[in-house]
């Protein structure tokens, strides 16, 4: 018998307990949950863009309008970064006025400071949510056209 013909599969191939077609299992729990949420989504990539961690054009494609140009505009100046402390998003909440809008709020937290951004997401007819509009701490900032 020829050592090859004695194995229990091809050589070359994979020798871990994971075979074709098992899937590693999806992240659960409120983290994996809350990141499949476009609110919590749209949120966390807000917050990365006005704290200086991300550039701007990581949003080209997802805003709508004007909302691009405006954060174009508005991310220099960093609204949401704090004397190098980082930024978390607390908390991500939503109101739904009609079918394919949601005005979410959420509350940003940078060491002992807390700050407020609400956002308007627009759902297109390619069935993507797109940010329209931005508010942090009650001054308007970014608005759709």
């Amino acid at each position: 018998m020829d050592h090859t013909s004695a194995l229990s599969h091809p050589p070359g191939r994979r020798h871990d307990s994971r075979g074709p077609g098992r899937l590693t299992p999806r992240r659960t729990g409120v983290a994996g949950a809350r990141s499949r949420l476009p609110r919590y989504w749209f949120a966390e990539r807000l917050l990365a863009v006005l704290s200086g961690t991300r550039p701007v054009h990581w949003m080209l494609g997802h805003t709508v309008g004007d909302g691009y140009e405006h954060l174009v505009r508005l991310a220099p100046g960093t609204p949401l970064a704090a004397n190098g402390v980082r930024p978390v998003l607390r908390h991500c909440d939503e109101y739904i006025p009609r079918p394919g809008v949601i005005e979410a709020f959420a509350r940003i937290g940078t060491g002992d400071r807390v700050s407020a951004m609400a956002f308007r997401l627009e759902r297109g007819p390619d069935l993507r949510w797109r940010c329209a509009a931005i508010e942090l701490g009650g001054e308007r900032i970014v608005v759709d056209a």
